[in-house]
């Protein structure tokens, strides 16, 4: 049977915070979410997800393009601040777009404040290497909560060649070990695992006392996060290995708008019911 948090419209529901999510590891298992509307938000504000993203994934499944990289800063505030206006339960997590941290320190503060300010509660910023731990540190000593991301990075597909399996050869799959203890070492309050290995998920889990959140990760991570368009079915020429599809909405939304169409074109729609007098 499927558990409910209480509802958003019930006063003693708390929302969860940066250090309730980090105190889930090892005692609940963390189901996230992307978002990028307040009609969405607000269903997903009823359920028992303790999560939610605002993904630059937007660029994919909102504009159609075939990365995320031409999303920026303005989109995803925009964004951003549609989920807040329809969610009050979850931890809202805004995805930091391409160009908006990389630069310096000092960019990445600018954007991520601005994200804050359109309703998120944290960032998430992709890649571990030493120049985005550096950018990491200094937003959390600011006090903008991070969430770091490795293994499959978007913003870095041309670099890797295309959406492939990461972290399979030992190298990789050591870097990225000890990247992830790292991040947490910059102050991460959690991690994106990115389509990698599952024991390699569950190594780095393991060694870490943040929360991995897993997508094309395996089992053994903290939590799990799926584009809401995926398990939702809506494209159905997208079915990567890991996405589990909870429903086929896309059926269901062309019959719907071929009854209308149907109703409109024989003169069926509007019934004197749904008229004015």
């Amino acid at each position: 049977m499927s558990r409910h948090y209480p509802s958003s419209a019930d006063p003693k529901a708390k929302p969860f915070t940066v250090p309730a999510i980090r105190a889930l590891k090892g005692s609940e298992k963390i189901a996230a979410i992307t978002c990028y509307d307040a009609s969405f938000a607000r269903l997903i504000d009823q359920i028992s997800i303790q999560l939610v993203l605002v993904g630059d994934s937007a660029a994919n499944v909102i504009y159609g393009l075939d990365t995320t990289l031409p999303i920026g800063i303005e989109e995803m505030m925009m964004h951003t601040r549609a989920v807040a206006a329809g969610l009050s339960r979850a931890l809202l997590v805004s995805d930091m777009p391409f160009l908006s941290y990389q630069p310096s320190a000092e960019t990445a503060i600018t954007n991520a404040g601005k994200l804050l300010q359109s309703g998120a509660r944290a960032v998430k910023v992709e890649g571990g290497g030493s120049h985005i731990r550096g950018i990491i540190s200094k937003l959390v000593e600011v006090g903008i909560p991070v969430m770091g991301h490795l293994g499959l990075l978007p913003q870095s597909v041309h670099r890797s060649g295309g959406y492939k399996l990461q972290g399979r050869d030992a190298p990789d799959a050591e870097r990225m070990l000890v990247e992830a203890k790292l991040l947490e070492e910059a102050g991460c309050f959690s991690v994106v695992l990115e389509k990698i290995p599952a024991d390699l998920a569950q190594k780095i889990t393991s060694a870490v006392s943040i929360p991995t959140i897993g997508i094309g990760a395996g089992q053994h991570c903290d939590g799990q996060i799926l584009v809401l368009y995926d398990l939702l079915g809506l494209d159905p020429a997208f079915k990567p290995r890991f996405v589990r599809r909870y429903a086929e909405l896309a059926d269901v939304i062309k019959q719907a708008l071929a009854d209308y169409a149907d109703d409109v074109m024989g003169g069926k729609f509007p019934s004197d019911e749904e008229s004015f007098p």
